[in-house]
Order: structure tokens, then C-alpha cells, then sequence
């Protein structure tokens, strides 16, 4: 159901207001209330606890393509963030059919009560098809969703507050969604039928700059031999060198990476200019781009899901990938020293970069996946690599 009007039907609990005044009403689940973001579309079939869960999406709304979203419930294991702070995450969630009761050995709680608990404002029953096609065409706007059991709803006050916002541009949000304090992690990838173990390998030492990582970037370095220490997005470079590490992780992250680049530019530019090697995903990618001297811009659309087809250049395979990001490095702006590494073959926007003759690089999309292909998976063990190169004596 999609109108602009302020007339609702009959049975209405649920609403979507967009900044223009379009309004979109169905049937509301998940938490009661309202919540005020930027709203995208993931075209992702599978893998909505994790995308839920990812803090690179707070302060946003998301759309899901796929029409059967909930139908296997959810579990512990699935949680990407660290803790379970739901204002680390996404903000609401709008489905094209109403979530259905679990079927899955593993679930451990259905999805709408799990909507509930972490306070997330859930909408269905909209024609996400016109929503994402109109997202296509205009851009992610701001919006309201909004969850009224008894259907009452001011949509004039809706509408005022999804076009006042000032949206994601100029927010530093990886201060929220940063760690406090430093802490090791050892959790291994998952596998068959274990589950999640404790890592053996203890090759490396890396130190990774929480802006709002993910879960399964820890493990996927945890995998590679990795001894991994999670420090605060303000950690300083002398702070995190003195931790000798053989290599720094730049996480991803939500909001502008113009903004948490304020801080987090000189302490990576310090990073660079030591030697030790690093990698950066994501919100760590585009800000190593702008510490090398690149721009960044604020995307259209932006590129969420886990089918997104890149072009590594330096083997020129195609990789089907997991992509969440809003932003992204200006490739114009890349200066001398710098090379283009991926290439999104949907509309040719930068998806990684590496410096000329230092083991240094980033990409955009998410290699460690979770959900989505492990295409990139290798871009770990390049790390890997480049560690393994630096203990070895010049």
C-alpha cells in the first residue's frame, strides 16, 4: 500500500514517511514507536540478522528486497556487532510480507519478538518494489518509520521530522559505535557442525581501529594466525605502535568518513608513514583514501547486499561480493602512488585502492561477508602476506 495523501486505510498499523511527503502504510511489527533515518534498499536474500546487526547501518532504515525475510528466526550466533546495543545498528526494517513464525533448527527466537527486544521499528505489507525504484531514481531519502497498534498516526509531525533531519553527511557515528576500551578477540570462523572455536594460529599480532566492526572480520583474522586487539576509534598511532604490531586492521563502520576522519586521518597517515602494514574495509577504506590524499563523496543510492559483482584489476576476476556503504572514494581524486585495485561492474565506483610499493590497501566491499559470498575471502591472506613480507629482513 503507497500513497501521498493523509487518508489511511482501514487496518493500517504501520507507516514509512519520506522527506517529499510520500507516505507508505501497511502493517506494522517489530517495536511500537517511531524511528527517524536514511532509508536504503538490500537486495540480500539471505543473511537479515546480520545486516540488522551490522553497526555500519545506524541511523538507517532498511528496505529488504527479498520478500520472505524472518522465516528462520533468529540465534546468537548470527549477531555481528559487538554486544548487543541495538543503537549500534539499524534503526527500523520494512518488509514486503509480514515475518512468519520460525522453521529452523537453528533459531532460537522468532524474528518479530527479536524486532521487539532490540526496539526495532518493523513495517510490512508496502510494495517494496515501487520503494526501491524510487529510491534508484531519487536517491535515499530521509523517513520516519512508524509502528501504531491502533493506527493512530500525526502524519503532518511525521513528514516534518523526515524533512528537517540533516541526514548522515557531516555525523561521526563510529564514536558511538566504537569499543571503550581495548580488547583481545579469539573466536574463529564458523564451520561445520562445530559451530565457533577458539583460534590456535598465533602468527601475527594485529591491532584492529574499531569505527564499528563487524564481528566476522575479527574472525576471518582470528583464521589467518592473527592475535587480534581491538582498540577504540581515538586510539592514538603512537598507542597502537607501541603494541609492535605486524599489522593494523581499519574496520568499517557507519556515517561520514569525512567526519570520523577528523581524528582518525592523522593517526592513519601515521600508521602509513611507520611501515607497518594495513588493511582498511569499508568506512577504514575510504579513510585511508583520504589520508593518501583522495576525496570522498556521498553516493546516490549507495551499494547494500550481497550480490554485488566487483572487478579485482590486478587479476582481472570477477568477485560477487557483500557491499553496505553510502559513501565512497572519489576515484578521480586518487593522487600519484596510489592505484585502483576493484571496480564495481554495477556503476563503476571505486571499491578498493593500494599505495605503490608499501603494503598498504582497502577495499570497499566486505570480504569477510556474513552474510553473502566469500568471493574476497582471500584478501585476508593477502594480508597475510604482507605481514609475512615485513618481519622478513630487508
Amino acid at each position: 500500500m503507497t500513497q501521498s495523501t493523509t487518508e489511511l486505510l482501514e487496518g493500517c498499523t504501520g507507516v514509512l514517511v519520506l522527506s517529499d511527503g510520500t507516505v507508505y502504510q501497511g502493517l506494522g511489527c517489530g517495536a511500537t514507536g517511531e524511528a527517524l533515518g536514511e532509508v536504503c534498499f538490500n537486495t540480500a536474500m539471505t543473511g537479515y540478522q546480520e545486516i540488522l546487526t551490522d553497526p555500519s547501518y545506524m541511523e538507517q532504515i532498511i528496505a529488504f528486497t527479498f520478500p520472505h525475510v524472518g522465516n528462520v528466526g533468529v540465534n546468537a550466533d548470527d549477531v555481528e556487532q559487538l554486544g548487543n546495543d541495538p543503537k549500534r545498528a539499524a534503526k527500523g526494517a520494512v518488509f514486503r510480507d509480514a515475518p512468519t513464525p520460525p522453521a529452523n533448527w537453528r533459531s532460537t527466537l522468532s524474528f518479530n519478538d527479536w524486532l521487539v527486544q532490540r526496539g526495532v521499528v518493523g513495517l510490512s505489507g508496502i510494495d517494496t518494489r515501487s520503494l526501491t525504484k524510487k529510491i534508484r531514481e531519487n536517491g535515499m531519502p530521509h523517513g520516519v518509520i512508524a509502528h501504531s497498534p491502533n493506527g493512530v498516526f500525526d502524519l503532518e509531525a511525521l513528514k516534518a521530522k523526515a524533512r528537517e533531519w540533516k541526514g548522515l553527511g557531516g555525523l561521526d557515528l563510529a564514536i558511538d559505535a566504537t569499543v571503550k576500551q581495548s580488547a583481545a578477540y579469539t573466536t574463529d570462523l564458523w564451520q561445520w557442525p562445530t559451530g565457533f572455536s577458539n583460534g590456535t594460529k598465533k602468527e601475527f599480532k594485529v591491532v584492529v581501529i574499531d569505527y564499528g566492526v563487524k564481528q566476522n572480520i575479527l574472525r576471518a583474522l582470528v583464521d589467518i594466525g592473527a592475535e587480534v586487539q581491538i582498540v577504540p576509534a581515538k586510539t592514538s598511532a603512537e598507542e597502537i605502535l607501541a603494541r609492535k604490531p605486524d599489522g593494523v586492521l581499519l574496520s568499517n563502520g557507519p556515517g561520514d568518513p569525512a567526519a570520523t576522519g577528523e581524528y582518525a586521518v592523522p593517526v592513519i597517515q601515521k600508521l602509513v608513514a611507520s611501515g607497518v602494514p594495513v588493511f582498511g574495509i569499508c568506512l577504514g577504506h575510504q579513510m585511508l583514501g583520504i589520508a593518501l590524499g583522495a576525496k570522498t563523496v556521498k553516493m546516490s543510492q549507495g551499494h547494500h547486499g550481497a550480490n554485488h559483482p566487483v572487478k579485482d584489476e590486478t587479476t582481472s576476476k570477477v568477485e560477487i561480493v557483500s557491499m553496505n556503504h553510502g559513501f565512497a572514494i572519489d576515484r578521480d581524486s586518487l593522487p600519484a602512488g596510489v592505484v585502483e585495485t576493484h571496480v564495481s561492474l554495477f556503476d563503476g565506483s571505486n571499491c578498493g585502492i593500494a599505495m605503490t610499493g608499501k603494503p598498504v590497501f582497502s577495499v570497499q566491499h566486505h570480504p569477510e561477508a556474513s552474510p553473502g559470498p566469500v568471493d574476497s575471502l582471500y584478501l585476508f591472506e593477502r594480508f597475510a602476506q604482507n605481514m609475512r613480507a615485513a618481519k622478513v629482513p630487508a
